[in-house]
């Protein structure tokens, strides 16, 4: 099944470690996949207040049923284009852990697609790309049905500093 949440300087795990649920989005027409574990809801777009003087990816805040959460594009902090939501662009809100314990947070994707169960057999490790290019938050990549899954260690995906912003928000 999944795998216990382990703290943030903690190497990555085997990838005979990782097997378990995720759940799989796409963002410009590639798959992305996070562990099922870390994912409390999926919901359709709501309107997102903006914050003055965040970076761009930070959309904002959303009230959630009395909770203000957080909202990043998933697009935007990955560098790429940024696209008009439509119908199927959701929010996932996850569960990540940092050194101050665990904070809630949306994040914009394209599309969700499905929960898929990835044996680690069929995860190869994250590539390298050199020490200019960074890869901290992959967990590695599934080949799963002919097709490729980058599969994201969602509690890196923001770096501590990041995510003490989020928290501030939060609060």
């Amino acid at each position: 099944m999944g795998q216990a949440a382990r703290p943030l300087n903690q190497e990555r795990p085997a990838p005979r470690e990782q097997d378990g649920k995720y759940l799989t989005f796409t963002l410009v027409k590639e798959d992305y996949g996070l562990e099922i574990l870390k994912v409390r809801e999926i919901i359709g777009m709501l309107d997102i207040t903006a914050i003055p003087q965040t970076p761009v990816f930070i959309k904002g805040v959303i009230n959630l049923r009395g909770r203000v959460i957080p909202v990043i594009d998933l697009r935007l902090k990955f560098g790429l284009p940024p696209l008009d939501y439509g119908e199927s662009t959701c929010i996932i809100v996850v569960e990540v852990k940092s050194e101050m314990g665990a904070v809630q947070m949306g994040v914009v994707v394209d599309s969700v697609s499905e929960v898929l169960n990835i044996s680690g057999a069929d995860i190869e490790p994250a590539p390298s790309f050199g020490s200019r290019l960074q890869n901290r938050y992959l967990l590695g990549i599934a080949k799963t049905r002919g097709a490729i899954k980058i599969l994201l260690d969602i509690d890196r995906v923001l770096s501590p500093a990041e995510l003490a912003g989020l928290e501030a928000l939060e609060a």
